[in-house]
């Protein structure tokens, strides 16, 4: 434990703020008996897979008489980048009523589905890509049994759609990916309020400020403006505020859906005012010790850049003129201390800031954001440091391609007690758990003892047997 015991002293206030989660519109259908529905997404992963992107055409409701669309605008989604984060897809007015399945219908050509995955054969580690085949365009999914979900007249419902990558994407005999692609969809019926029914990941461009408003409206990622609220309790990045906000600048928000189909947003970060950013995976830095000059990206996210740095494309970035390094959502005296150019290391999703001039992107911020990493408990690896009934402690996972890359093998999840944990009872259930497979969500740092990417987890979420 010795050799964690610095870094966990730096990083306990984080606990509190990565475990909490923190108005689109594709329609409305009239009627005096309506609701709202809100959409929200994310991924049960392959630990190689960085990407997966694929257009949902529609999203419709059905029950024993009629049917309505919770989604009726192609979206293509990156459900690979959503590995234990969510974010809003869509939001829509719908009749009230007990829905008891889903049906998702699929583009399969214009675009097809594209599956990026990590090679660890080179060195450094690339991507490559593989063109996907859809089994079928249309599948329907029936929620739960006894867990419909229920639209209230003037009500708010949540859908949580987990799409199941490890049993879509097929493997031949050797384990290797063939491109075919049989969709695996959980479905759950959920409340804004709950965990699954939290907004963790929602960046894009300000349109508009309203300081009076207390709000503004932000151009989302998946082709619709969606209007953010904001309050005393909002958290915000530097010395930023709603008055600082400006129109083209782009933010990050967590927050929970509204009735109204705003999202309250608990943290806000201006990642940058010049209307550029890139995001994904380091692959690589350089050099591996000390203050990093260089760093090879996989660019799983893009705006504004996309002339010069496109999304899907590993990239070489020279950071040596960066001197602002953030933690998303974390803002202190310590955020210089547990992130900084000495701190980047491979496996981590960054975020970085800049602007564009003459086909140039040059690089301002550096910002550390929250990520999953799924793989295998290593069984006999819990340790719990607190009482009893405390979640303070840390175990090992391995298989996550790009972790156990770095790491060398296993490597090291830190958790507390504001650690939230799904299918388990927390770390005292984990320690009887075998070895299932885990998502684990939270921020990665380098361990400065010995180099090694460490997660500081706000989420562990145990896989169904199987996943």
């Amino acid at each position: 434990m010795k050799r964690f015991a610095t870094l966990l002293v730096l990083l306990a206030p984080l606990f509190v703020l990565i475990a909490c989660g923190g108005g689109a519109s594709s329609g409305t259908q009239t009627g005096t008996q309506s609701g709202a529905v809100f959409v929200a997404g994310e991924d049960a992963p392959v630990s190689s897979v960085v990407a997966f992107n694929i257009t949902i055409n529609s999203i419709t409701l059905n029950n024993s008489s009629t049917s309505v669309q919770a989604l009726s605008t192609p979206t293509p989604v990156d459900f690979g980048r959503l590995m234990g984060l969510r974010s809003l897809l869509g939001f829509n007015t719908v009749a009230a009523g007990t829905y008891n399945s889903v049906t998702f219908t699929f583009e399969t050509a214009h675009p097809a589905p594209v599956i990026d995955y990590v090679d660890l054969s080179t060195n450094p580690p690339s991507v490559n890509t593989l063109t996907g085949t859809l089994s079928q365009a249309t599948v329907t999914i029936p929620f739960p049994s006894g867990k419909p979900l229920v639209v209230g007249s003037n009500g708010l419902a949540g859908l949580h759609i987990d799409f199941n990558l490890r049993d879509s994407l097929a493997v031949d005999n050797s384990g290797q990916m063939t491109g075919a692609i049989n969709p695996m969809i959980a479905v759950q019926a959920v409340s804004a309020s709950e965990d699954l029914g939290e907004i963790t990941e929602f960046t894009g461009n300000i349109v508009s400020v309203n300081t009076t408003a207390n709000s503004f409206v932000m151009q989302g990622p998946y082709g619709f403006q969606e209007t953010i609220d904001v309050n005393s309790s909002t958290l915000y990045n530097g010395s930023n505020s709603l008055s600082t906000l400006v129109v083209n600048g782009i933010v990050s928000v967590i927050g929970t859906m509204q009735a109204d189909g705003s999202i309250l947003a608990s943290g806000v970060e201006l990642i940058s005012t010049n209307q550029a950013f890139i995001s994904g995976r380091v692959l690589a830095v350089n050099p591996a010790s000390g203050p990093v000059q260089t760093v090879t990206l996989w660019v799983g996210e893009e705006l504004g850049t996309s002339g010069i740095i496109p999304v899907d494309t590993v990239q070489t970035i020279d950071l040596s003129a960066v001197s602002t390094y953030d933690v998303c959502f974390f803002d202190n005296i310590l955020t210089q201390q547990v992130f900084n150019d000495s701190s980047l290391v491979v496996g981590q999703r960054i975020f970085i800031g800049g602007s564009t001039a003459g086909g140039v992107f040059t690089p301002q911020m550096v910002s550390l954001r929250r990520q999953g990493v799924v793989g295998a408990l290593v069984q006999n690896s819990v340790t719990i440091t607190g009482g009893t009934g405390s979640n303070q402690g840390y175990f090992q996972m391995q298989n996550d391609a790009l972790m156990s890359y770095s790491a060398g093998g296993p490597f090291t999840v830190l958790t507390g007690d504001k650690t939230f944990f799904v299918n388990i009872n927390g770390l005292a259930g984990l320690q009887q758990a075998g070895k299932p497979n885990l998502i684990s969500r939270g921020l990665v740092f380098k361990n400065p003892a010995n180099g090694k990417p460490v997660v500081v987890a706000g989420r562990v979420r145990v896989l169904p047997a199987g996943q």
